[in-house]
């Protein structure tokens, strides 16, 4: 018998087995760090313990250093989408229909869902790294020999900045999207600003820009939990910082996706 169990922990299908239940475990714990830590920090919030200094310095870094990066992936994207599909519509007699099919769009998924990417490749990986840092080289350890809850001194200003920045990054973002879209179009289409304006309002209603501005409060909040948990748990020296920054983006990735795919079934579907 022990001889089949040794054969056996040698075989490819042990291995696999014992990867797939390690990855199983992994997601699982950090699942429950998230959700534990994200308990914790909204008991905080809602009982108004916030450091305003460390607020307002995190809404800086949240929302003022993002946008150079962000307005550049959304205004991009909005030039891909309309150097494409603008002059399609043209030629099949939509023409004024663009203007209405660029400011739906960006307004309900490209502006929302852009800013997210963009924010977890500069701001999520940056609180990830910088939390796990601290985990690393024990400075976590000596906040709570201080006697300081480095929950409410390092998750709560940083979330609740996340909560209150990202909505303001997409509205910027979505209206420079619209911009680039009818600068674009009027460029490669005969199309005239005032032809792309006018119909940008026939498909646009207040349902989707409350959807979009909602949406964006719990991609913030997300982005900005999920970051400083991976961070949070972190261990190993270096490797260990960067294995939790790389877990932070992802898990942020999926999580902003899953977020807008629920919206969307919610009020779209």
């Amino acid at each position: 018998m022990s001889t089949l169990s040794k054969y056996y922990k040698q075989s490819a299908t042990y291995k696999i087995l014992k990867a797939i239940s390690a990855e199983a475990y992994d997601f699982l714990d950090t699942l429950g760090e998230i959700a534990k830590n994200g308990f914790i920090t909204l008991g905080y919030l809602l009982t108004g313990q916030v450091s305003i200094k460390e607020l307002i310095e995190q809404c800086s870094r949240f929302g003022v250093s993002s946008l150079p990066i962000t307005l550049s992936i959304v205004g991009m994207t909005s030039i891909i989408v309309a150097s494409q599909v603008a002059s399609e519509m043209v030629k099949q007699g939509g023409g004024n229909f663009v203007g209405m099919m660029m400011t739906v769009l960006i307004v309900r998924e490209v502006g929302a869902i852009m800013s997210g990417f963009a924010i977890i490749s500069m701001i999520g990986s940056s609180l990830a790294s910088e939390l796990a840092t601290m985990r690393v080289t024990e400075q976590i350890d000596a906040l709570k020999v201080l006697k300081v809850d480095p929950i409410r001194y390092l998750f709560v200003p940083r979330v609740l900045s996340g909560i209150l920045m990202m909505p303001v990054v997409v509205i910027i973002a979505s209206i420079v999207g619209v911009l680039t879209g009818a600068v674009t179009t009027a460029m490669t289409t005969d199309l005239g600003y005032r032809a792309y304006f006018d119909s940008a309002w026939l498909g646009l209603y207040m349902k989707d820009l409350s959807v979009s501005l909602i949406k964006s409060l719990f991609f913030g909040g997300t982005i900005a939990l999920i970051s400083c948990a991976c961070g949070y748990t972190a261990s190993g020296g270096a490797k260990g910082v960067g294995l939790a920054t790389t877990k932070a983006v992802v898990w942020s990735f999926v999580a902003i996706v899953i977020w807008d795919m629920i919206f969307a079934i919610a009020f779209f579907f």
